[in-house]
């Protein structure tokens, strides 16, 4: 069953590596690494559902992941501009396309209120700190809205998983039309996945 042998496997990876290993995958989900808080944070509901790990103590190491990983888009978008990051950014995954949406996301609104909605907005979390930085936002707001905004999107998603957890048995009830959805869901993410680095690819070699 494909759903179970996920959910094992991620339980098993987060169980190896600790909150440390949570931490450290929400910092890089709050950068420009391509994982989703969405494939993290409810497995760290399963963990805090089975007593294995405290409520308290994971929502904190994964807040403070979100805000260390945060801080170092921040810092790369302040210290090195747009230009910086796009230069690097290319070998993290970073997509150009949507920094130039959460850059305009970012200089439509401004300000504190928009970098703390961003946090539960798709796509646009993961890199709207580098437009914070690059428009030299200050940085006690940057570090209030950051936390605030990504404490309650981490700790809704890690009460998800714990809602997930107590009816995992009726879950697997169903695991045969879940695995096809799965399936299917991952085989068209990877369609967009590749078909925008190639077009990206193509926009850089005709520029």
């Amino acid at each position: 069953m494909l759903t179970n042998a996920v959910a094992c496997f991620a339980v098993y990876c987060l169980e190896m590596t600790g909150y440390f290993g949570a931490a450290f995958l929400m910092a890089l989900e709050s950068m420009i690494f391509p994982i989703p808080s969405e494939a993290v944070m409810p497995f760290v509901g399963f963990l805090v559902a089975d007593g294995k790990w405290s409520l308290e103590m994971a929502v904190f190491a994964t807040s403070m992941g979100s805000l260390a990983g945060s801080l170092i888009s921040y810092a790369m978008g302040h210290f090195g501009g747009k230009p910086f990051v796009l230069k690097f950014g290319k070998y993290l995954l970073l997509n150009p396309h949507d920094l130039e949406r959460a850059e305009n996301f970012f200089n439509r609104r401004g300000g504190i209120v928009t970098l703390f909605i961003s946090r539960f907005v798709p796509v646009i979390r993961h890199v709207i700190s580098i437009p914070a930085g690059v428009g030299k936002m200050p940085l006690l707001p940057f570090l209030a809205a950051t936390t605030v905004g990504a404490t309650l999107w981490n700790s809704f998603l890690l009460v998800c998983g714990m809602y997930l957890r107590e009816r995992w048995g009726i879950i697997q009830n169903y695991s045969h039309q879940i695995d096809i959805v799965v399936v299917a869901i991952l085989v068209v993410a990877a369609i967009i996945f590749v078909k925008s680095r190639m077009k990206n690819g193509r926009i850089e070699i005709a520029k």
